[in-house]
């Protein structure tokens, strides 16, 4: 499922979660604060546009904490909600539940990227 899943998956829906994510790594990389949270954003692009064969694994300390609540203010909410409305509306067919489930984990790693790290099975 691999492989067959991610390129049905990019044409179907995950260039726009991963092109949102790429937007959000952009904007945030032309701080020069803001550039760690940036290169964050554009490593997740990655797997919003390949996510099948990768989990995700959180962890992480009081910094974590930190940038996930400053995160969650400024940009998790919108990712998160674009997820999670994407994830709904491939959710109403059998053949598009897999694909919903996968746009649900990337609505859970827009509200906690910190600390986060994603793993290749």
């Amino acid at each position: 499922m691999g492989c067959l899943g991610n390129i049905i998956w990019f044409i179907c829906g995950g260039f726009i979660t991963g092109l949102s994510w790429l937007v959000f790594g952009g904007l945030w990389c032309i701080t020069i604060i803001g550039i760690p949270v940036g290169l964050q954003c554009f490593k997740f692009a990655n797997l919003c546009f390949f996510p099948f064969g990768k989990r995700v694994e959180y962890g992480g300390g009081v910094g974590s904490i930190l940038l996930n609540i400053i995160w969650l203010l400024v940009s998790g909410i919108p990712l998160a909600i674009e997820a999670a409305a994407i994830g709904a509306l491939l959710c109403i067919t059998i053949i598009g539940i897999p694909f919903g489930l996968q746009q649900f984990k990337i609505a859970k790693l827009a509200l906690m990227p910190f600390g986060a790290n994603v793993i290749n099975e």
